[in-house]
């Protein structure tokens, strides 16, 4: 114990839980739960198509940009303020983006929800391993927080087509006010007070950072629709790649870094962004193309297309729980390297899938397997990326976490749907309109090769856990690394 946490006490521990991940859950379903909303948005505010995917970027851009700043405020101002904090902000803002009128205000609203969210989501993982005792309190803690993050996409598609279908599309923001105030109330009660630490903010470092990956996020989301040639696609790679290289000469010089790079020494944890940043590449496209598939290809309704994705969260659940008791008995990499494989099996699986494609046979089998690989994966994943990691730098290693899989799933968005485009108009008859059976087999085959192509990105993630993850059984109890003297900000109580 260094004296700025205190563990939860143990009649506390389901509903400290229950606090932290049910946080998780609301930033992480926020960005699917609007994909299945999206046509009627269109059709009642009046968004033009290539408008409307800024109801999602806009959230995006906010969101992965500020991760990393999140982080470092948690430490600094101390990690449950900030938290309690940003959950408010995020139910306030929902509300007033459930009442816009106009397409400025309704993306104006999802900028904000995402600036929040990027103070609650390296808070919600900073606050697990600084709350938690080391044992089999914090294992089960990540074994939740691993099944929210991994099935809050598909939990979002099956909430968003019901409040869609039965309600109207506000509801899909206006359902995080109650659960907005219940988790902040529940925040300041059930979780523990943490240090407020004398410091100074690193400006330069966090605009630089903050800019740089602001940059690279809206250059990824752009390419797509304009071509990774256009003008201002590349003028957002070269913004981002300036940024970026000043931001890292900027924390080798700093006194009190946003980012100390001793972050890094640990090969581990290295290895767990790459694998981070690899996998969140399939990720968020994956579920993107099937939901399309689903319903433009097999006709489903957004309530039934979220309801064929149950079994796949269900799997992400139960194998999470499994992940969280196995991790201290095999270590880290075998269950890392199993998730990994198993998504890459399911993804072999979803590519096969055509015009002719049949739920029980062509969808659901590839579902379960990379579901119960996701399950297996992101529970180690998580516990490598802030083991051992010190107390003043929990937060950051979150905030990098965090930002791995959310600019990985940028990447990944962007270069399949590039991949899919490319193949559908490479299917379509030359010269003439397409009949409506001929334009369903050409998305079928954009979206099967795009599929194809994700295998690529979990199989580099096998490799780099099989190379770089040596994490043994019990590693994580190993000590907190020190700071280093220069580094360290005096604790105050907060």
């Amino acid at each position: 114990m260094n004296g700025t946490q205190h563990p939860a006490p143990p009649p506390r521990f389901r509903w400290a839980v229950l606090v932290i991940a049910g946080a998780q859950l609301m930033v992480v379903l926020d960005i699917s739960i609007v994909n299945i909303a999206l046509p009627s948005i269109r059709d009642d505010l009046g968004f033009t198509r290539s408008g409307l995917q800024w109801v999602v970027n806009g959230y995006t851009l906010a969101f992965g940009g500020l991760l990393l700043f999140g982080g470092r405020v948690g430490d600094l101002l101390g990690r449950r303020r900030v938290f309690a904090c940003g959950v408010c902000a995020f139910a306030l803002i929902s509300l007033l983006g459930g009442f816009a009128d106009e397409p400025g205000q309704l993306i104006a609203a999802r900028a904000a929800q995402g600036v929040a969210g990027a103070l609650v989501a390296p808070t919600a993982l900073a606050l697990i391993s600084t709350t938690f005792p080391e044992g089999r309190q914090r294992r089960a803690a990540f074994g939740v927080y691993g099944a929210v993050s991994g099935s809050g996409a598909v939990i979002g598609l099956l909430l968003g087509g019901l409040l869609t279908d039965s309600l109207s599309w506000r509801w899909v923001l206006w359902v995080n006010v109650p659960i907005g105030a219940a988790l902040a109330c529940g925040a300041l009660l059930v979780l523990p007070s943490s240090a407020r630490r004398r410091g100074r903010f690193d400006l330069p470092g966090a605009i630089s950072v903050t800019g740089g990956l602001t940059a690279l996020v809206y250059g990824l989301v752009r390419a797509p629709q304009h071509g990774w040639t256009d003008r201002w696609t590349l003028t957002s790679f070269a913004a981002a790649a300036v940024l970026l290289v000043l931001f890292l000469l900027i924390e080798v010089r700093g006194r009190q870094p946003l980012m100390p790079l001793r972050v890094f020494a640990d090969r581990d944890r290295s290895g767990a962004y790459a694998v981070t940043l690899l996998t969140g590449a399939a990720l968020l496209s994956t579920l993107f193309f099937l939901a399309q598939f689903a319903q433009d290809v097999m006709g489903y309704s957004p309530l039934r297309n979220g309801v064929a994705f149950l079994p796949n969260a269900a799997c992400v659940l139960l194998f999470s729980g499994l992940a969280s008791r196995l991790t201290a008995r095999v270590g880290a990499m075998p269950l890392m390297a199993a998730g990994a494989a198993s998504m890459a099996v399911g993804l072999v699986w979803l590519s096969r899938l055509d015009v002719g494609a049949r739920y029980a046979t062509d969808l659901l089998p590839g579902l379960l397997l990379y579901g119960s690989g996701l399950g297996l994966l992101f529970v180690p994943l998580s516990m490598t990326a802030v083991a051992t990691v010190a107390d003043e730098d929990s937060g950051l290693a979150s905030g990098l976490l965090n930002t791995a899989q959310q600019v990985g799933g940028s990447l990944g968005l962007a270069t399949l749907s590039t991949v899919a485009a490319d193949s559908t108009r490479d299917a379509l008859p030359f010269g003439r309109p397409p009949t409506r059976p001929q334009l369903a087999h050409a998305l079928a085959e954009g979206w099967a090769t795009a599929l194809s192509v994700s295998v690529a990105f979990v199989g580099s993630a096998l490799v780099v856990v099989v190379a770089v993850i040596r994490a043994r059984p019990g590693a994580a109890a190993r000590p907190a690394e020190p700071a280093t003297r220069q580094d360290t900000a005096t604790p105050t109580p907060g």
